[in-house]
């Protein structure tokens, strides 16, 4: 968890966090360099999301320093960050570029002035030709992919991204990982992403943090950084990232 104080997006200090009688974090520390991928993973009920609302300013923590891009209280961090949730929450009266689109109506741009900023990055992320469907028309991974392109918009210094295609079927998720990464190296932008897939954090992220059971802690930092050529099939199943697979469900398991 290197870097300077100067170069991190997130920052993350002894933080604790309980809901009444039950704890849910205790004593988590995590530090994220601006422009770089994290993953968060760990077992359910281990205060993965916690800890993204808690960086969103969704929740305060009850101890501990929470930093994001060197602001500490709930509405500065608010303001830095796009939380992306598991369900893509399009709303079903607007077409996919009016979904995506949103964020910057809700900033004050007109809706044609929002479609005209927006529209550009449907080509450049794999979406053109969709525009003016609903989201009724639209498959499970381009409704995520018009969710993702929505929390973009947003124009926030860190996307959190909250189990982005927990919900799709196994071949569909594979393939979202493909874009995603594309989609990220593309525009680039400061990541926290929570999964409880080993393997997605390891393939999306370049620093893996894994959380004990609940009251989460960090029990394992990994440098996923691995540059691995090839497809994704070619990436998952070369030794380095076999490798770092094993560390995590190892540290896991512990």
């Amino acid at each position: 968890m290197a870097g300077t104080a100067d170069a991190l997006a997130i920052e993350l200090r002894d933080v604790a966090k309980a809901f009444g009688p039950v704890a849910a974090l205790a004593g988590v520390g995590l530090s994220v360099p601006r422009h770089s991928r994290t993953g968060i993973v760990g077992p359910s009920g281990g205060g993965k999301t916690t800890i993204l609302k808690i960086v969103a300013g969704l929740l305060d923590a009850d101890a501990g320093l929470v930093r994001v891009e060197g602001a500490g209280s709930a509405r500065e961090r608010l303001a830095r960050c796009a939380l992306m949730p598991q369900r893509d929450l399009l709303l079903p009266w607007r077409t996919a570029l009016d979904n995506a689109a949103i964020a910057l109506e809700n900033r004050g741009l007109s809706r044609a002035e929002a479609r005209d900023r927006t529209r550009p990055l449907f080509q450049r992320l794999g979406l053109a030709g969709f525009e003016s469907a609903t989201p009724a028309q639209l498959s499970g991974g381009m409704r995520q992919r018009v969710s993702f392109l929505r929390t973009l918009m947003a124009d926030k210094a860190v996307l959190l991204l909250d189990e982005p295609f927990g919900a799709l079927d196994s071949i569909t998720r594979a393939r979202m990982q493909e874009w995603l990464l594309q989609a990220m190296d593309a525009v680039p932008r400061t990541v926290l992403l929570v999964t409880h897939d080993v393997e997605e954090a390891l393939l999306l992220s370049r620093q893996v943090i894994v959380l004990s059971e609940r009251p989460g802690r960090v029990v394992a930092v990994l440098d996923a950084d691995h540059r691995f050529d090839g497809s994704r099939r070619e990436i998952v199943t070369s030794p380095g990232f076999v490798s770092l697979k094993e560390q995590a469900l190892e540290a896991l398991g512990s």
